[in-house]
């Protein structure tokens, strides 16, 4: 009778050790992702959207104290040029910036604090710690194998293979190798084949490169995962049809350099439009 006692006692706790196990990671995948990958700074500001953001959601009659994220995703567009909203932007817990896109010289507009930048190789500055804030997480969008492969060499010091990039990336790369990560390519996946309905694959035997979102719609979609209040600035094309127009706030790459992307840019402004409808992201400046 004891030995069947000792037998259903190691039973259950095995069955609770299988329930409990899961849980516990989770609780620290939890902890560790709201403590140390997304940085919060309490204030006025952030206390106002997030009080907005429970009532609409009811969440204080159900008494959870769940701490909200407000998240703002700076684009690259022309649209956020002479907006003057460097510091609303500063203010917000979570700011996210895409690529190579320049902070010094454009604070009044773009501000001047990043909590992570998603790049990719042929979209990396050389050295980060020009237009990011010393803490600031570089996130590489692995969009082909390559990619990864660029970060191994720079990371190990290996042999430099340019071959697969339709631009030269940097050779050297003075990111801090403890403040690097990479976007699980899940995100693009889901990204292209939600958001924008784009195809996966393209037809065997053809040369064709399938569309792949920008960085910049992958940066929202981030956010939308993450985050609980989402604003967005610096997203949208000039509606003007002239090939001269700049696109972005900075340097001078016109409507002409679009023509043969590898981007859907018509699905990104209908998926773009459904979020802003929904109540999903809200932009911050009038835009097209």
């Amino acid at each position: 009778m004891r030995k069947e006692q000792v037998k259903m006692s190691l039973k259950n706790t095995k069955t609770w050790s299988r329930v409990l196990v899961p849980v516990l990671l989770l609780c620290c995948v939890s902890y560790y992702y709201s403590h140390f990958f997304l940085q919060s700074s309490e204030g006025a500001f952030s206390k106002a959207l997030c009080d907005s953001w429970n009532i609409s959601q009811k969440w204080e009659r159900l008494n959870f104290n769940l701490p909200c994220k407000t998240c703002m995703v700076v684009g690259n567009g022309f649209a956020i040029k002479n907006t003057s909203l460097g510091s609303a932007i500063n203010k917000y817990d979570i700011v996210i910036r895409l690529n190579d896109a320049p902070v010094r010289g454009y604070e009044a507009d773009v501000g001047n604090k990043t909590t992570m930048r998603l790049f990719y190789p042929e979209s990396a500055s050389y050295n980060p710690s020009i237009h990011n804030d010393p803490d600031t997480l570089m996130v590489l969008v692995p969009f082909k194998q390559q990619d990864v492969r660029w970060l191994k060499e720079i990371l190990y010091n290996e042999k430099r293979i340019r071959k697969g990039f339709w631009k030269p990336p940097p050779e050297i790369w003075l990111g801090k190798t403890s403040h690097i990560r990479i976007l699980d390519p899940y995100f693009l996946q889901q990204t292209a084949s939600r958001m924008l309905h784009l195809p996966l694959n393209t037809p065997p035997k053809t040369n064709q490169i399938p569309a792949h979102p920008t960085t910049g719609i992958l940066a929202i979609y981030v956010a939308l995962n993450y985050c609980d209040v989402i604003h967005i600035a610096g997203f949208g094309y000039p509606e003007s049809k002239d090939l001269k127009h700049p696109i972005h706030y900075y340097g001078y790459d016109t409507m002409k350099s679009m023509k043969n992307s590898y981007h859907n840019l018509s699905h990104e402004v209908k998926a773009l439009k459904r979020l802003e409808d929904s109540g999903a992201v809200v932009y911050l400046h009038p835009h097209s």
